[in-house]
C-alpha cells in the first residue's frame, strides 16, 4: 500500500517518505478501514520535528491521529456486518506505529465511530482531536448550559468548533479571541455572539464590557501560558478556565485571584479521554452530526504525496481551520 512514514525526527522536507509499505490485516478485535482522508494536527507536526522527543518509539512511524474511510475487513469477535460502514477514526498513531498517513489502517473496533451518511469524509478527517477536543471542553464539568463563554483561538481547528458546540449546547453567550478581521468573521459564523481582535483591542476591556462586568463562567483556553493571567482575571467568582494547550512547557499563574474567587482549573488532553467521557462526546458528535448542525472549516486539501507541505503548512499557523490529506 501507499503510505508516509519516517524513520527519524526532524524537518518535514528531510524525514517524510511516501513508498510501499506491506498491506495490514485485521487482528482480533479489530477492523481494517481503506482510508479517504487523513488529518493532519499540530500534534502530529510536533512528533515529527521531535519536539517532545527526539527519539522514536518504533522504527518507523506511520504519521496522523485522525482519518475517515469504509471498513473492508473485520478481524475475530468483530461482527462483519462493519464491512462496508463509513467511519471515523481516533488515536489512530497514539501509543501505535502506524497512523492514518496511509490507504490502509487497522485499529481496534473501539476506535472507528460510524459517520452519519450525510456527513463527508473529509469532515470525518477532523473529528478524533479537532471537534472531540472543543465537545469535551464545553461539555464536561456540567456543561455550559445559560453560562457565558469566552473561547481563546475561536477560530482554529479547535476553537471553530468550541464555538458552535458552547452555541448549540446552550450557552447565554458565547464570545472569542481571534487574530484578524477574516478569523473573526469565521467565529462569528460559527455562532459567536463577539469576536475580539487581540492584536487590535483591549481583550480585557472588551470582555468585560460585553459580559456586562459580571465576568465568563467559562474559558476555554488553547494557551494557558500566554493567556492564564488574563482569564484569571476575567472569569467570574467559581467560574471554570478548561485548559487543553500551552505554548510553553511551564508556567506560572496568580495565586490571590484564583483562591479570592473560588476558580476552578481543569486541564485535559483529548488522547488520553476517560472511557464515559469520550462515549458522551462520541454521541452528542454523531446527534449533531445527524441532525446536520455542523460546519467544518477545511483550510486546505492536499494529496498524500504532499504531505510535507501539509505539515509545513499546519506549522507555520497559517491555516485557518483543518487540514486534510486525500488518498486515493
Amino acid at each position: 500500500m501507499q503510505a508516509a512514514y519516517y524513520e527519524r525526527t526532524g524537518a518535514a522536507r528531510a524525514v517524510l517518505q511516501v513508498g510501499e509499505l506491506p498491506e495490514p490485516a485485521p487482528g482480533p478485535g479489530e477492523v481494517r478501514v481503506r482510508l479517504h482522508c487523513s488529518g493532519v494536527n499540530p500534534s502530529d507536526v510536533k512528533s515529527r520535528a521531535g519536539l517532545r522527543s527526539s527519539v522514536l518509539p518504533f522504527e518507523r512511524i506511520v504519521p496522523h491521529s485522525d482519518g475517515a474511510g469504509v471498513i473492508d475487513a473485520v478481524g475475530g469477535g468483530v461482527s462483519p456486518a462493519r464491512i462496508g460502514e463509513r467511519v471515523w477514526i481516533w488515536n489512530g498513531a497514539w501509543g501505535r506505529a502506524n497512523g492514518t498517513a496511509a490507504e490502509w489502517i487497522t485499529l481496534p473496533a473501539r476506535q472507528a465511530v460510524a459517520l452519519p451518511e450525510d456527513t463527508p469524509l473529509e469532515a470525518g478527517a477532523c473529528f478524533g482531536i479537532p471537534a472531540l477536543t472543543g465537545l469535551h471542553a464545553v461539555q464536561s464539568h456540567g456543561g455550559v448550559q445559560g453560562k457565558t463563554v469566552l473561547v481563546a483561538g475561536g477560530a482554529g481547528a479547535v476553537g471553530h468548533y468550541a464555538v458552535q458546540f458552547a452555541r448549540l449546547l446552550g450557552a447565554r453567550q458565547v464570545f472569542a479571541t481571534v487574530s484578524s478581521a477574516q478569523k473573526a468573521a469565521l467565529a462569528r459564523s460559527a455562532g459567536a455572539d463577539a469576536a475580539i481582535d487581540y492584536r487590535a483591542e483591549d481583550v480585557a476591556t472588551r470582555v468585560r464590557d460585553l459580559a456586562g462586568g459580571a465576568g465568563i463562567h467559562r474559558i476555554i483556553e488553547v494557551d494557558i501560558a500566554a493567556n492564564g493571567a488574563l482569564d484569571a482575571e476575567l472569569l467570574r467568582p467559581g467560574g471554570e478556565l478548561v485548559v487543553y494547550g500551552s505554548g510553553a512547557r511551564e508556567f506560572s499563574l496568580p495565586f490571590f485571584p484564583l483562591i479570592a474567587r473560588n476558580l476552578n482549573l481543569h486541564f485535559f488532553i483529548v488522547y488520553n479521554l476517560g472511557e464515559p467521557d469520550r462515549a458522551a462526546a462520541e454521541q452528542t458528535l454523531t446527534r449533531l452530526l445527524t441532525e446536520q448542525r455542523l460546519t467544518h472549516q477545511i483550510a486546505e486539501r492536499l494529496p498524500l504525496a504532499q504531505i510535507a507541505a501539509a505539515h509545513e503548512l499546519v506549522e507555520s499557523g497559517r491555516a485557518i481551520g483543518n487540514v486534510v490529506l486525500t488518498i486515493a
